[in-house]
């Protein structure tokens, strides 16, 4: 159920948010200047208007699905980083003691109320358009997310998609250490995307067994993409 989801604020700590989130802060514009309510009457059809629990908004489900396309992380990451990111709870319209969502709810918010995946592709086009008009972002080309969505900005095959994700995975554990390269698996020369996949889970048990590396947050988060 959708029940009034903008309420007065009366947290004690808002005012961390002027001290530790720049004004020119991209996160902060975005909450700031980008009128969502037009999420809201897009997925109204979505949810019980007079019946049963509060929903979490939606505007504050989309927004992380949104930060996860900018920021290119998993359902995990994008979740984890709330806890601790200023900017993000603020973009998030939040308070700073606020607890974040369950990952798992995030699955739920696009198998329930996105069923439609070209819902997810307007959503996210329609808000990067009015950032763009406001000169928020340069790029349109930020915004990607090809794991759930079909979206305009990105024509790649799966194969490409899965191939670039467990490149990302490699160039990061070099940067620590570039011995690894030894025992990662030979790259697959077919076309098959089921040996792409296989491929992409002998990189992920490879990393998953060096404690070392995998437990690196900046490894980490890539490894939870692919």
């Amino acid at each position: 159920m959708i029940s009034n989801q903008e309420t007065l604020k009366l947290s004690p700590f808002m005012a961390i948010y002027d001290m530790v989130v720049p004004k020119d802060n991209m996160l902060r514009q975005i909450n700031e200047l980008v009128d969502c309510t037009f999420i809201l009457k897009e997925l109204k059809t979505k949810y019980c208007l007079d019946n049963g629990r509060n929903a979490i908004p939606p505007i504050r489900m989309f927004k992380y699905l949104l930060l996860k396309a900018i920021f290119d992380v998993s359902d995990i990451n994008v979740v984890e980083r709330s806890k601790y990111d200023m900017s993000f709870k603020y973009c998030l319209d939040m308070s700073p003691e606020d607890p974040v969502i369950d990952p798992s709810s995030l699955t739920k918010f696009r198998r329930l109320r996105l069923k439609d995946v070209s819902l997810l592709d307007m959503l996210i086009g329609k808000t990067v358009e009015i950032a763009l008009e406001k000169k928020i972002i340069k790029s349109k080309s930020i915004i990607v997310d090809a794991t759930h969505t079909k979206a305009r900005y990105n024509q790649k095959s799966p194969k490409e998609f899965l191939q670039k994700k467990s490149k990302n995975v490699r160039k990061t554990v070099y940067q620590f250490d570039e011995s690894m390269k030894e025992k990662f698996p030979t790259k697959t020369t077919s076309n098959e995307v089921k040996d792409e996949l296989a491929y992409c889970k002998e990189v992920i048990t490879v990393v998953e067994n060096e404690p070392k590396i995998s437990y690196i947050p900046a490894v980490q988060e890539k490894l939870n993409v692919l």
